[in-house]
């Protein structure tokens, strides 16, 4: 038994996006967005944080993107798709099938994280942040996991 302290309820949400080029190393990016149980603090990611990672994937790729959704609630939010348009040149974005967890790279990475962390304690949010920032480096910095993930969804990048 192991005894910690505090009220557990907090959390941590990650939002990420794996990019994918033919003939160029895959990319993972993500955002972490810590909920510490205040009242009045949002409890997830917004609509503008998702906005944040889509920019961020353009400037560090200077690529054009194509950008696969699910059907997250927040990502049909009409700022996002107002977005998209105003940045239409560089932004295309497709909705993936309702619940389609196998078609999605990102799953992999998630499964990946999962398997990491899976026998450490945190003691606390700061360290549970901390530990989860640590096994999402090194997943980003080994690029032969994430084209697994893109591996086990069967789905190929061709270019067009």
């Amino acid at each position: 038994m192991v005894r910690v302290r505090g009220r557990g309820n907090g959390r941590v949400n990650i939002a990420g996006a794996v990019c994918y080029r033919p003939g160029s190393r895959p990319h993972f990016f993500y955002r972490l967005h810590v909920y510490h149980g205040r009242k009045g603090e949002p409890k997830t990611f917004a609509w503008h944080e998702y906005r944040d990672l889509i920019i961020t994937a353009h400037q560090q790729l200077n690529a054009p993107l194509v950008w696969c959704w699910d059907n997250l609630n927040v990502h049909l939010a009409k700022d996002l798709a107002a977005f998209a348009e105003e940045h239409a040149d560089w932004l295309r974005i497709f909705q993936m099938p309702s619940y389609a967890p196998e078609l999605n790279p990102a799953e992999g990475v998630w499964s990946l994280l999962k398997r990491a962390i899976a026998n450490f304690v945190a003691p606390d949010l700061s360290g549970l942040v901390r530990i989860v920032k640590r096994k999402l480096k090194k997943i980003q910095f080994r690029p032969h996991l994430i084209d697994g993930c893109l591996a086990g969804t069967g789905l190929i990048i061709e270019p067009w």
